[in-house]
């Protein structure tokens, strides 16, 4: 018997995240929360903000490669919970900051923030590569979806309980515009 399929949505912060799995046929699965560093690696630009940005991006690079390890072991935590419930993980949709031109940006704190907003967002990417699984991006889930899908989000909180804020709405979001592509280029 072919598993059951789902999605994870997942929507970076600073140092955690949300993830919200939902079957192929976009009902709740589960959610996790995600810690996505240690307490020395929790805003690594923020610790590197007074360097030049040349310098900062070199200075940065062991506290990055932590966060990519803690990442990878905690997407394999929540796929493995997926996985207890009988699905087969299919993709993550991870919603966060797109990639900008960081060096343009002047303000050092603002830089810091930004960088680790991308950074975040960017480790989940590798995260799903290092689980074998296929990912896409979404900056705004919310304009992939109709009234109707949006809805079905908002009413969700029925079945999932609390908290359901606006990180589990936007992970949820992801997940059924990554679902909803996925059905309409099935052959």
């Amino acid at each position: 018997m072919k598993p059951k399929r789902a999605a994870i949505g997942i929507k970076t912060r600073t140092g955690r995240a949300v993830a919200v799995a939902l079957s192929e046929r976009s009902e709740f699965v589960c959610r996790e929360e995600l810690t996505l560093c240690d307490d020395s690696t929790k805003q690594p630009y923020h610790d590197v903000m007074e360097m030049p940005w040349n310098e900062s991006l070199i200075a940065v690079k062991p506290a990055v490669a932590t966060i990519e390890k803690i990442a990878a072991r905690e997407l394999r935590r929540v796929i493995a919970s997926v996985e207890a419930r009988g699905y087969e993980v299919a993709t993550v949709a991870v919603v966060g900051r797109p990639d900008r031109q960081l060096e343009r940006i002047g303000n050092p704190h603002i830089r810091a923030h930004a960088a680790e907003g991308v950074l975040f967002r960017a480790v989940i990417e590798k995260a799903a590569k290092a689980n074998h699984v296929e990912s896409r991006i979404f900056v705004d889930p919310a304009k992939e979806l109709s009234a109707a899908q949006k809805k079905m989000i908002a009413d969700m909180r029925k079945i999932a309980g609390s908290p359901w804020r606006a990180e589990e709405k936007s992970a949820a979001m992801a997940a059924v515009a990554i679902l909803t592509q996925r059905r309409s280029s099935a052959p």
